[in-house]
């Protein structure tokens, strides 16, 4: 309506009056407001960065798109580092089944060796037919079973051919060469895979020369 239109006295019309509350502290909740009541809210695009674009002219929000890339060397060292990490593990893990297949056998060792006086007397019982019947022969066989679980086995028989890692002789015989076993006094004991537990006890006898070896001397 114009002014010559209005007449005298009419108040004129007033333009409607918007209020934008942008306080960002809403007053009925007490939460911050992500935006104000009357600004829409219209999601950034992201811009796909320019591979031509040096990181000097990028925008700081591009820049991140290239912080994974990882020089070659880089890669290479890394790779090294765990790779020396792994072979260092697998030693580590090589070295704990060594300590503990030693320490299982030393410990097999310690309990063997504490029945062996035993087994004598065994062997002295069985020289004198006290084996041959009654509850003596079960123990026997059941304390050899145990032994023989154990990786525990006897040597040392007559005939044997000598040899000074296994047999500690006592006594000497003949005057020839190749040395056999003679009387075992006292037999000895492996266990594991070999190792000698105890020396067996004997006497050794020397054959006679086979004849012709004396021509070759």
């Amino acid at each position: 309506m114009s002014s010559s239109e209005r007449r005298d006295g009419d108040t004129p019309p007033r333009e409607p009056i918007s209020i934008t509350d942008k306080r960002r502290v809403d007053p009925d909740t007490g939460r911050v407001r992500e935006h104000t009541p009357s600004e829409p809210v219209t999601p950034t695009p992201q811009r796909e960065p320019d591979p031509t674009t040096s990181d000097a002219e990028m925008h700081p929000g591009d820049r991140s798109g290239r912080a994974t890339d990882v020089h070659p060397d880089r890669v290479a060292e890394l790779t090294a580092d765990l790779q020396r990490v792994q072979a260092e593990y697998t030693n580590y893990r090589r070295r704990i089944e060594r300590d503990r297949h030693l320490a299982v056998e030393a410990a097999t060792a310690s309990v063997a060796a504490r029945f062996l006086g035993i087994l004598d007397d065994l062997d002295r019982a069985r020289e004198h037919g006290d084996l041959e019947s009654g509850p003596l022969r079960a123990i026997a066989a059941k304390l050899g079973a145990i032994l023989s679980g154990l990786g525990v086995e006897g040597f040392g028989e007559e005939g044997d051919p000598f040899d000074p890692t296994l047999h500690e002789a006592v006594q000497h015989e003949g005057a020839g060469s190749d040395p056999v076993v003679g009387t075992v006094l006292r037999r000895g004991y492996t266990f594991g895979d070999g190792k000698v537990l105890r020396t067996a006890t004997v006497t050794v006898v020397e054959g006679d020369d086979p004849p012709g070896k004396e021509d070759h001397r």
